[in-house]
């Protein structure tokens, strides 16, 4: 009879924690936020945020789905070079940066292995296959099923399930990007799930962030997301910026300094920008005084930049810091002093 009361007790406990953790994760079936499928919202938030991160190599292959198991041998630029390790990616940056408004080209030689977003390797053994995985990558991106990359989960954390067919809870720790992501694409369509809040996510700025329910995990995504295409389009103007500079020859229209336009001690000089990143200051009007050389940088994140570095001049030197591009066109770029938004400076085409 004792040992009969002792099972008693422990399968009353039983039934109690069983009630306890469904109510958890299934409260009322639905009306709790963050109760999910396989189907959900948040499984795919799950699956795209622990995705392989291909786009670390995006400037060898152009293609963020995946990246390229080293070694690999490639033309860059028509210069071959044998990439090792990650520390040779600094060869290839030197020669992509060599001319800013040139056709950059990369010639891979077949066969190469990737790593894939479901962490997978395959080899591609020749061009053609390399463009078929690059346009599933684009089509992934169309569709919104590529990797989210500009916040990561913190992990470990802890996945609530509760299976529909059996009544029956467990949760689960997952220890890393990799191990969810086989966790939320395997899945059953007969359960749920449910993240044990609060958690914390690292977003792209490296700010860590608490995360208390799915909305808020959500709300994370879709800011970093705004701001990745933000960043994409800033891209895109330094590009278009940089084949601006070195199609056309320009001069100090305005230079706005404490107050002062101080334009008339450029107003014999024009500024040329060549493709190497360098760039000459020339006086047009006395051919004898020696030319200013300097260099110059679009830089870019959510906004474009241009950083000036000249030698040997005292006015020219004033233009030594990097500048916010407010606006430009084909005719006129107009900067603001990221140190001093009082200081103004406006270059026109000539």
């Amino acid at each position: 009879m004792k040992n009969l009361k002792i099972f008693s007790t422990f399968l009353i406990a039983g039934l109690i924690t069983l009630t306890s953790c469904q109510d958890e994760i299934d409260n009322e079936n639905g009306e709790n936020p963050n109760t999910n499928s396989a189907s959900s919202l948040t499984a795919s938030n799950l699956e795209r945020t622990s995705m392989y991160d291909g786009s670390f190599d995006d400037f060898l292959d152009g293609i963020s789905c995946a990246s390229i198991v080293l070694p690999v041998t490639a033309t860059i630029n028509d210069t071959q070079i044998t990439i090792i390790n990650e520390s040779d990616y600094e060869q290839v940056l030197s020669i992509l940066a060599q001319f800013n408004n040139d056709e950059d080209t990369v010639v891979f030689q077949f066969p190469l292995t990737v790593q894939l977003s479901n962490y997978t390797e395959v080899v591609i053994t020749n061009q053609t296959e390399f463009d078929e995985l690059e346009n599933a990558c684009e089509e992934a991106e169309s569709q919104m099923q590529d990797a989210i990359s500009c916040v990561d989960i913190n992990y470990p954390i802890t996945i609530l399930t509760y299976s529909l067919d059996f009544e029956q809870t467990g949760s689960v720790v997952i220890e890393s990007e990799e191990e969810m992501y086989s966790y939320i694409t395997t899945f059953g369509d007969n359960e749920l799930f449910s993240i044990s809040y609060p958690i914390t996510v690292t977003t792209a700025s490296g700010n860590t962030v608490t995360i208390e329910s799915d909305a808020d995990l959500q709300a994370s995504i879709e800011d970093c997301l705004e701001n990745e295409e933000i960043e994409d389009d800033a891209d895109e103007a330094g590009n278009e910026l940089e084949g601006i500079l070195v199609d056309g020859t320009f001069y100090v229209e305005t230079f706005v300094n404490n107050s002062v336009d101080i334009a008339n001690d450029y107003a014999e000089y024009s500024i040329d920008f060549a493709n190497d990143l360098t760039c000459t200051a020339e006086n047009t009007i006395n051919t004898s005084i020696e030319n200013v050389q300097g260099t110059y940088e679009v830089t870019t994140d959510t906004n474009v930049f241009l950083t000036f570095n000249f030698n040997g001049n005292t006015s020219f030197n004033l233009l030594n810091q990097t500048w916010e591009v407010t606006s430009f066109s084909n005719s006129t770029i107009e900067l603001q002093s990221t140190t001093n938004a009082a200081i103004t400076l406006v270059l026109s085409q000539i």
